[in-house]
Parts: structure tokens; sequence; C-alpha cells
């Protein structure tokens, strides 16, 4: 996503919510929304991180003002 953000590798942006912090982050670098959302859910295949722990996957967790949120791709694993 750091081409969206221009070559940024961290941003801070507000949201008590993780809807709320993506709406904000699609307000300064438009384009996240569509990589990270789908209607009211978040995409199949992205990961949200809160604090470093791993969340339940939805856009309404709650996040503190000072949380530190990472978006990853989720990581499936193949065939023994």
């Amino acid at each position: 996503m750091r081409n969206l953000t221009g070559g940024e590798e961290s941003v801070t942006v507000p949201g008590a919510t993780v809807r709320e912090v993506i709406d904000n982050l699609e307000n300064r670098y438009p384009g996240m929304k569509a990589r990270l959302r789908e209607g009211d859910r978040l995409k199949p295949g992205v990961a949200v991180y809160i604090n470093g722990l791993l969340t339940r996957g939805s856009i309404l967790e709650r996040v503190d003002a000072d949380a530190e949120i990472h978006f990853l791709p989720a990581i499936s694993g193949g065939t023994t």
C-alpha cells in the first residue's frame, strides 16, 4: 500500500474503530478503502493486527487513540 501513501512506511490517522481508521485512510490516501474493505466487511485475505494482536476481523473492532494497527495479507499454507 506504500504506493498509495507516497512511499510512507507508517502513517497516522484518527479513528475509534477499524472502520473509522479505514475511512480516514481513504480520505487521506484515495484507494485504501478498495484494498481493505468490501462493503461493510474486511476484504477476504486481509488480516488486522491491533497492538500486535490479531483481531476477529471486524471493522467494528474498537481501537484506542494510540493504537498501532497493521493491515496485512492473510497467509495461508500449502499442502504437505
